[in-house]
């Protein structure tokens, strides 16, 4: 099955409340276009609403959703299974591939091509891990609910 929708589900907090989550995967073959993940990644963007209220997000999550599809498929030689998941505060964009090795950023070079994904990912995302697991690794970002995002940013860069 190429996608599968997670749905709604409840996760309860360590103060007894719960959290909503909604959530989305989709596996993309090794010789699969990048371009495939971005436009699935762009209707489910559109179905939380934030291509009209927050398309600087959109772009931002779109371009990591591309660097790590390509990081999956060139330097782990991998399929990319991909999973959205929004929980009103945070969207995670996790991209699992077969590699054991974690992303390693590379220094830009005028010489070759590439080396720039994960410089990319780190200034475009709020956050951004990788998770090695028995199959392979993770590399999770974490993009703040839009509002969120710009109240932080106003807020950081007033203390600067």
């Amino acid at each position: 099955m190429p996608e599968a929708h997670i749905g709604k589900q409840r996760k309860a907090t360590q103060e007894g409340s719960s959290l909503r989550a909604v959530g989305w995967a989709r596996s993309l073959p090794l010789h699969s276009e990048v371009r495939a993940a971005r436009d699935w990644a762009r209707d489910h963007l559109k179905a939380l609403g934030w291509t009209t209220t927050a398309p600087e997000t959109v772009d931002a999550v779109l371009l990591t959703v591309s660097e790590l599809v390509t990081n999956a498929h060139v330097h782990a030689h991998s399929n990319a299974q991909v999973v959205m998941t929004w929980d009103e505060q945070c969207l995670h964009i996790s991209v699992h591939d077969a590699s054991s090795e974690p992303p390693v950023p590379r220094d830009a070079s005028t010489e070759r091509l590439g080396g720039r994904g994960m410089f990319l990912v780190d200034a475009l995302a709020d956050e951004w891990e990788a998770r090695s697991c028995r199959h392979g690794k993770s590399v999770i970002a974490c993009f703040h609910a839009p509002a969120e995002a710009r109240e932080a940013k106003g807020a950081k860069e007033a203390t600067s």
